[in-house]
């Protein structure tokens, strides 16, 4: 068993004390608008169960902005991930553990059996660690055998940092104005397979990457 550095558990304890109560601060310093955010709330005045896709750069307001909701988080169950799933539990999430590429089996059943039971959702298509805006088929299928559409959110920032991080996570300065963008609800037909599946799949990468440089280009007009 490899040893864990005092450094690391400094690192994990901070983050896991004081992620959920930072990103709480953080999000009230953001003054956002939104847009589409009107199929967001007719779902949830209809208590219509949904699975939310962002890309995982752009995670951070989101987070924020549904907080103590009740939402689903589906995170890996890498270190990394234990210091999410603590940080999101503390912000009023639940979470189920797993990803692409570990638990991902065991994460994908406790997903549909939330969603089946009138639970709300969100996945990261691109995480844990991408490619950057490729997106995996699991948000898909968790969609289609759950029933519940997909719901695309993603945020910009007039002014922001952009870290160098393979998935460029973006965080808000100050007093920025942010947008934070909502898709149409997306269904998946029940029967798609083959070669229609996956070209859902890149039909789909495609209109979270348009959302995406929407959103950037919002403060440019």
């Amino acid at each position: 068993m490899a040893k864990v550095k005092w450094g690391d558990r400094g690192v994990f304890f901070l983050a896991t004390k004081l992620g959920g109560p930072f990103i709480r601060f953080w999000g009230k310093l953001a003054r956002v608008e939104f847009v589409g955010r009107e199929h967001y709330d007719q779902l949830r005045q209809h208590h219509k169960p949904f699975l939310f896709a962002v890309w995982h750069g752009r995670i951070l307001l989101p987070i924020y902005m549904h907080r103590d909701e009740g939402i689903y988080g589906m995170v890996s169950e890498h270190r990394d991930g234990e210091m999410i799933a603590q940080t999101l539990e503390k912000l009023g999430y639940r979470t189920v553990r797993g990803s692409s590429t570990r638990g991902a089996k065991k994460a994908a059943i406790a997903m549909i059996r939330a969603l089946r039971s009138g639970a709300s959702g969100a996945v990261m298509p691109d995480g844990p660690n991408g490619p950057r805006h490729k997106l995996k088929p699991g948000v898909v299928s968790l969609s289609q055998k759950s029933g519940v559409p997909i719901l695309l959110i993603t945020f910009a920032a007039e002014r922001a940092i952009r870290f160098n991080s393979w998935d460029r996570f973006t965080l808000w300065l100050p007093f920025s104005r942010c947008v934070v963008l909502y898709s149409e609800p997306i269904p998946v037909p029940p029967g798609l397979e083959g070669k229609d599946f996956e070209a859902f799949c890149r039909r789909m990468e495609q209109q979270m990457i348009d959302l995406e440089q929407q959103a950037d280009a919002y403060f440019q007009q």
